[in-house]
């Protein structure tokens, strides 16, 4: 697990919360990672009453497994639950995807490039949290440039969930973590809403292979 920075915010408990699902989204704790909420508290220099309420909350988000305050833990993902996130997933990327493209300027455009160039040289560089970053990034931009801010919302759930497994595997992964994403910006540019929606799809099966040959069964 990488080390957290230090806080300093009115709103602890909120603040808190922020950082450990930004750190679970961008994969900095891992499938199986045993958390300490006195361990947590030091990283962050705070007191453990925040910690404990951000864990409480994160457990509600199915984000992690709270049995105890001495057994806190990173779920497996099993294949089951894996499969049903997908099929949230093709439905609402597309959607983002679809609106997206119909709204896209060249800034955004050239915001979507921008990512993409800095995921090639996170992958180059073997950079597991950087390009498994920069992916959510993509994906997120996508609800962003469409203006849907609920279904941003429900993508940040998921995404809670799916974050440490698509760190894990990123590396594993290849270029099909990031090859998809170019037919995504080209439907953008061209302004094709269907062409999108069918490339995000495609991203999250074609891409998604690893992770689903990761996943725990049933």
């Amino acid at each position: 697990m990488d080390e957290l920075q230090v806080l300093n915010h009115a709103n602890l408990s909120d603040t808190v919360y922020a950082t450990l699902c930004d750190a679970l989204m961008k994969g900095r704790f891992n499938p199986g990672d045993r958390l300490k909420i006195r361990d947590l508290a030091e990283q962050l220099g705070t007191s453990v009453t925040p910690v404990r309420d951000a864990i409480l909350r994160l457990s509600h988000d199915d984000a992690l497994v709270f049995q105890t305050a001495r057994n806190i833990q990173i779920p497996h993902m099993t294949k089951a639950r894996y499969l049903e996130i997908r099929a949230i997933r093709l439905r609402l990327e597309a959607l983002a995807a679809e609106t997206a493209a119909s709204v896209a300027s060249q800034k955004d455009i050239q915001d979507l490039r921008r990512i993409l160039d800095a995921n090639e040289k996170a992958l180059a560089e073997g950079d597991r949290l950087a390009g498994a970053e920069l992916n959510q990034a993509f994906h997120f931009q996508l609800a962003t440039i469409a203006k849907l801010p609920t279904l941003h919302s429900i993508l940040r759930r998921l995404w809670l969930q799916m974050g440490p497994l698509i760190a894990d595997v990123y590396l594993a992964g290849g270029r099909d973590m990031i090859d998809y994403h170019y037919a995504v910006l080209k439907s953008l540019e061209r302004h094709r809403p269907k062409d999108a929606a069918e490339a995000i799809m495609s991203d999250i099966l074609n891409g998604g292979k690893v992770l689903l040959d990761k996943v725990q069964g049933p």
